[in-house]
């Protein structure tokens, strides 16, 4: 889905005008952007987790060529899932927990 589609939804769902829901995506996304960039953790209660981490700086290896490089510290977005969101993702899937092949 892109931000155009949801836009579109809200448009669709709540009656806002097309500019007003994409002002509002907009403004949305920027808070959420604000919020990681300075190292804070978002909740979305029901939907999941988005938290910034730190790699620390490690040697690694070029797979072409097998030279070994360092690679510098940075950070990295990771997203956890609610269990509401997982729930939701897994209905109607025939599986059982205990036997993750499906065999009885």
């Amino acid at each position: 889905m892109t931000k155009a589609e949801i836009v579109e939804q809200i448009y669709e769902r709540v009656g806002f005008s097309k500019k007003e829901a994409a002002e509002l995506v907009e403004k949305v996304f920027d808070i959420i952007k604000d919020t990681l960039s300075e190292g804070e953790k978002v909740k979305i209660s029901g939907f999941g987790n988005f938290v910034v981490r730190h790699k620390n700086a490690r040697k690694g290896r070029n797979p072409q060529t097998g030279q070994e490089i360092l690679l510098e510290a940075r950070k990295v977005l990771t997203f956890k899932p609610s269990l509401v969101l997982k729930n939701i993702l897994n209905e109607g899937d025939d599986e059982s927990p205990d036997q993750p092949d499906g065999t009885l």
